[in-house]
């Protein structure tokens, strides 16, 4: 399975990215700004999702809202 950011470039494991849009939360008041870094994410069975902390928060991203660093 190849898991692409929002130009198609590769992702991995401990990969850190990028916030490409301003994200809202859903169940919670955060919203997540763009230009924000992710550091360590890490892959689900979901080519279009990972799974990472913000704000000691574990949550899952799109990657289509994502840039790789």
């Amino acid at each position: 399975m190849e898991v692409k950011d929002s130009n198609g470039t590769l992702l991995n494991d401990g990969d850190s990215v990028k916030l490409i849009k301003d994200l809202k939360v859903k169940g919670s008041s955060i919203t997540l700004k763009r230009g924000t870094v992710v550091k360590n994410i890490r892959l689900t069975d979901d080519e279009e999702e990972v799974d990472c902390r913000v704000d000691k928060v574990n949550i899952v991203l799109k990657t289509c809202f994502l840039q790789k660093m």
